[in-house]
C-alpha cells in the first residue's frame, strides 16, 4: 500500500529533478504562511494517510507524513495519550509531515520538549526519489547521527518526509489552570522563580497583564502546588479554551496581530516569533507582545524594521523568526554565520543534488 502511494511522487520528483524544475512539498496548506515564498510545483502528501504501527504500552507512533494531526490525536486519546509537545492545528487543519517540517510547537514545549525532541524515526524521499530511513521506534536505537530529527524545521528543503516515529506520553492524572495580575516584568520573574524549583508547571503564558499558570500531573502535587502559588483558579471548560486558542493560535491576540499585519495597506506591520533565554529581561520593543514558555518565547506584533527586532533579540542571546508578514524580505529565518551555512548547503548537496525541494522556504539560497 505504501509502495503504490509513494511511486506518484517518486515519478514526480524524478521528472523534476530531471528538468530542474522546483517541487513545493505540501499538505493542508495550514502553514504556507510560514518561512519563506513558496516556489514550484505542489507536490502533496495527502494519498499517505494512516497509522503504521502503535504501541500504547511501548509509546510511540509510526504515522504516514499525509495523516491529519487530529486524526492521530483522536487516535492517541483512546488510549489516554498525547502528543507532547502540542503543535498548533491552524482551522482544524494540518498534517504530521508537515507539523514536522516546520518544527513548531506549542504551550508546553518549555516543560516537555519539542517536536525534534519526539521524533524517533523517519522515512524520506531524497532527491533522487531514493527512498531512506532514519533513526527507530525507541531512543536507545539511535546511534551515530541521528538524521531524523535534522528534519524537524527543516521546511522540507531536504526531502520529502513520508513516514515518521514519534514518541508519545500519557495525559497527566490532572490539570489546574492559575492566573495571577502581573505585568511583565513581574510575570518574568515569577515564572523564572517557579522555573528552579520542583513544580508541576506544563505551560504559562502572559499577555496584557495576566499572567496564566497550567499545572499537571498526579492529583495530589497538582493541588499542593495550587496551595503553594496561590492565585484565581479558572474553572473548565474556560481554561482548556484558553489553551487551545494560544495552542492553535486563534485566540484574541494571534487574530489582532493578522489583522494588524493583513489590513494594514502599507505592510509595514509585521509579526515575530523571538527566542530568547528565559531570564531575559522585558524587551522594550514598540508594539504588543505575549510571552509564552516560561519567558523563552516572545510573541511581538510590531511595525519596526527587521534589523531593529533581531538586534533586540540577539543583544539577550536569543533570534528572531519573521511569522508572517506581507514583505517577507528581510528572510523568515535569522541569517547564521558563514560555517554554519556551509553546513546547511552540504545537507542540501546531499539530499537534495539538483535543488528541486522547496527552494528559498529555509533560506534564499537553499
Amino acid at each position: 500500500m505504501l509502495a503504490e502511494a509513494l511511486q506518484p511522487l517518486k515519478d514526480a520528483i524524478a521528472a523534476a529533478t530531471e528538468s530542474r524544475q522546483p517541487l513545493r512539498i505540501t499538505g493542508h496548506g495550514s502553514k504556507d504562511f510560514y518561512g519563506g515564498d513558496l516556489v514550484g510545483t505542489p507536490l502533496s502528501t495527502q494519498a499517505l494517510n494512516g497509522i503504521t504501527a502503535y504501541e500504547p504500552s511501548e509509546l510511540f507512533v509510526s504515522v504516514l507524513a499525509g495523516t491529519p494531526i487530529g486524526g492521530l490525536e483522536a487516535l492517541l486519546l483512546e488510549q489516554r495519550q498525547r502528543l507532547a509537545f502540542e503543535p498548533p492545528r491552524f482551522g482544524g487543519q494540518g498534517t504530521v509531515g508537515g507539523m514536522v517540517a516546520t518544527g513548531l510547537s506549542g504551550p508546553s514545549r518549555a516543560a516537555l520538549g519539542s517536536v525534534r525532541d519526539h521524533l524517533l524515526g523517519a522515512t524520506i524521499l531524497n532527491g533522487q526519489g531514493e527512498l531512506l530511513s532514519f533513526g527507530g521506534t525507541v531512543m536507545k536505537n539511535v546511534a551515530g547521527y541521528d538524521l531524523s530529527r535534522v528534519l524537524a524545521g527543516s521546511m522540507g528543503v531536504l526531502g520529502l518526509i513520508a513516514e515518521v516515529t514519534l514518541k508519545v506520553v500519557p495525559l497527566p492524572a490532572s490539570t489546574l489552570t492559575l492566573r495571577f495580575d502581573a505585568d511583565q516584568p513581574e510575570a518574568l520573574r515569577l515564572m523564572n522563580t517557579w522555573a528552579g524549583q520542583p513544580l508541576p508547571i506544563e505551560a504559562t503564558a502572559w499577555w496584557d497583564g495576566a499572567l496564566l499558570v497550567r499545572l499537571a500531573g498526579a492529583s495530589n502535587a497538582v493541588k499542593m502546588t495550587a496551595a503553594q502559588l496561590g492565585g484565581e483558579a479558572i474553572p473548565e471548560p474556560g481554561a482548556s479554551q484558553f489553551w487551545f486558542g494560544l495552542r492553535d493560535q486563534r485566540d484574541e491576540f494571534f487574530a489582532s496581530a493578522a489583522n494588524a499585519v493583513f489590513a494594514n495597506s502599507d505592510g509595514l506591520v509585521r509579526f515575530w516569533r523571538l527566542s530568547v533565554p528565559s531570564t531575559a529581561p522585558e524587551l522594550k520593543l514598540h508594539g504588543e507582545q505575549l510571552v509564552e514558555w516560561g519567558g523563552a518565547l516572545r510573541w511581538v506584533c510590531t511595525p519596526l524594521a527587521s534589523h531593529q527586532v533581531r538586534e533586540a533579540a540577539a543583544a539577550v542571546g536569543g533570534h528572531a523568526t519573521l511569522y508572517f508578514a506581507q514583505d517577507k524580505a528581510p528572510g523568515a529565518f535569522a541569517p547564521l554565520p558563514a560555517p554554519l551555512m556551509a553546513i546547511h548547503r552540504r545537507l542540501k548537496a546531499s539530499f537534495d543534488p539538483q535543488g528541486v525541494f522547496n527552494p528559498g522556504r529555509l533560506y534564499a539560497d537553499l
